[in-house]
């Protein structure tokens, strides 16, 4: 990671010319300008850490994988639209998504006690363990990556990126003309 690409006073993430103008108009302009930027390197980077890694579990599971397992752990034995739901997805790509879980072991289906013809999936043992160790791996990263912060910047950085994350979970896009619209006369 380049300094100059996170470095809040160096030119690269200074607002665009002509964004001081705007700024007298909506006064978070460079602010918001700043924080898209740094989103969006956040995004690259972040796959870019993960495959660099640390120790034998690097670049060993993907992110789709990572957080089906979790929430599987968390979550206990589930069927595919409780997980859908819960993860914020529709159930083709859980199902999609658990197929080569449950081929490698990682996630067994296990007969729905409350309906014989339903199953859930659920953490196989094998599963708990590969979870585990990708866990300890990532949070080896993420020690490395803020061992020079102090501990309350650490549990700060923790909560605000919970709440950024929360309000992209529950943000939905207002519409600002009504579907079918695109402005034209309609002939």
């Amino acid at each position: 990671m380049t300094t100059s690409e996170t470095t809040p006073d160096r030119a690269s993430d200074r607002a665009p010319a002509g964004a001081s103008d705007r700024a007298t108009e909506d006064d978070g302009a460079v602010l918001f300008d700043r924080l898209q930027y740094q989103v969006a390197i956040l995004a690259r980077r972040v796959e870019q850490v993960r495959i660099g890694g640390v120790g034998d579990q690097r670049n060993s599971m993907d992110r789709a994988a990572f957080l089906l397992l979790h929430r599987l752990d968390r979550t206990g034995a589930v069927g595919v639209k409780a997980l859908a739901t819960a993860m914020g997805i529709d159930s083709s790509t859980v199902t999609r998504q658990v197929a080569p879980l449950v081929e490698t072991g990682l996630v067994d289906r296990v007969p729905n006690p409350d309906d014989g013809r339903a199953v859930l999936l659920e953490l196989s043992p094998r599963g708990r363990v590969r979870l585990e160790e990708v866990r300890a791996s990532r949070q080896l990263l993420m020690r490395r990556l803020v061992a020079d912060w102090p501990q309350p910047d650490q549990e700060q950085f923790c909560a605000l990126l919970t709440r950024f994350n929360e309000a992209m979970q529950t943000y939905r896009p207002i519409d600002e003309a009504p579907r079918g619209d695109c402005g034209g006369s309609g002939s």
